[in-house]
């Protein structure tokens, strides 16, 4: 029996496992390289790195007055109060927020500030998933309302959000619902949906169309109606495409609640933080980049949550489509 494969064979009759399979002659395994770039925490931590050591580099080979053609400016000035060095932002989390008697650690209040941004944006989100989900079921089931739906949420995107956000302010405030009292955080969560329902909405609309032909037809000469058909066959399809899109819905709420908490002066979140902040620029550079630290630790933070309800699905998810 032939062998030049390296392969190992089990005779007939035999039970057990197979043995394991060496390499084949003058073909190495997976490099060291390799081995490490599939390590994902590995890899969040060298594109940190590979970001400060550009900073850097950019600041000390970067001309004082930044780079511009004409009066347009493309690249940032490399002074001390335009762009700190990135160790000097890292140790101002570790002092106080102000010169006061008792001041907290910056990175304390940062923190506080972004449980804030967080929770409102996880109702931001939750409410997008829910309208999303349900305009992708109701596009999905009749063609006439995609055709007519489909549109206007493609332009809804085109809003700009700080736009939006006082009239959304404006509308809750005149609310009167027995004793319910319109609070400043369901002006952000409400802003925060309105970016996160757009990737479920296209998403998953995407995942209950994906189903084969001949698997819906299968189901339609059984005799099985359409919401069966949904649950047992269309709702696992979509899967793949799904979770991505909630992943990127968990980012895009969290970059509607920082925005709305600036355009509609919600205290205690990271936005407001920014705005505040940004005032000592000037006298503190390194202060400024804190709250900008947190948002995104905030987004990153978001859409990891997100990506553990993969392992939950694990078993629909066979191949998972990039949105």
């Amino acid at each position: 029996m032939s062998t030049t494969d390296a392969t190992t064979t089990v005779p007939a009759g035999t039970t057990g496992a197979p043995l394991p399979v060496a390499p084949a002659p003058g073909r190495a395994g997976p490099s060291v390289l390799a081995r490490l770039l599939r390590v994902r925490p590995l890899v969040a931590v060298a594109s940190v790195l590979a970001v400060a050591l550009l900073w850097e580099a950019y600041k000390l080979l970067g001309p004082d007055d930044g780079w511009s053609v004409g009066e347009t400016r493309l690249l940032p000035r490399t002074t001390d109060l335009a762009m700190p060095h990135t160790w000097e932002m890292v140790a101002r989390l570790a002092e106080p927020v102000s010169g006061a008697t008792g001041a907290e650690p910056l990175w304390l209040a940062v923190l506080r500030a972004g449980g804030l941004s967080l929770g409102v944006a996880a109702a931001g989100w939750g409410i997008g998933v829910l309208v999303g989900a349900l305009l992708a079921v109701v596009m999905q089931r009749f063609g006439v309302v995609e055709r007519a739906v489909l549109p206007l949420v493609i332009l809804s995107q085109t809003v700009p959000l700080i736009a939006l956000a006082p009239l959304v302010r404006s509308w809750g405030a005149q609310l009167e619902l027995g004793t319910f009292e319109w609070q400043p955080w369901m002006s952000v969560a409400v802003i925060a949906s309105y970016l996160a329902f757009f990737p479920v909405a296209v998403g998953m609309l995407r995942g209950l169309q994906s189903p084969d032909t001949i698997h819906v037809e299968l189901l339609r000469a059984y005799g099985v109606g359409w919401g069966t058909t949904l649950v047992r066959l269309r709702l696992p399809a979509s899967v793949p495409h799904l979770l991505p899109a909630l992943r990127l819905a968990a980012a895009n709420a969290v970059v509607g609640t920082i925005v709305a908490e600036v355009a509609t002066g919600m205290p205690g979140g990271l936005g407001r933080m920014i705005l505040e902040f940004a005032n000592f620029a000037a006298s503190d550079p390194p202060k400024p980049w804190a709250p900008i630290f947190g948002a995104v630790a905030l987004g990153l933070l978001a859409a990891g949550l997100v990506a553990l309800l993969g392992h939950g699905l694990r078993r629909y998810r066979r191949v998972e489509v990039a949105q």
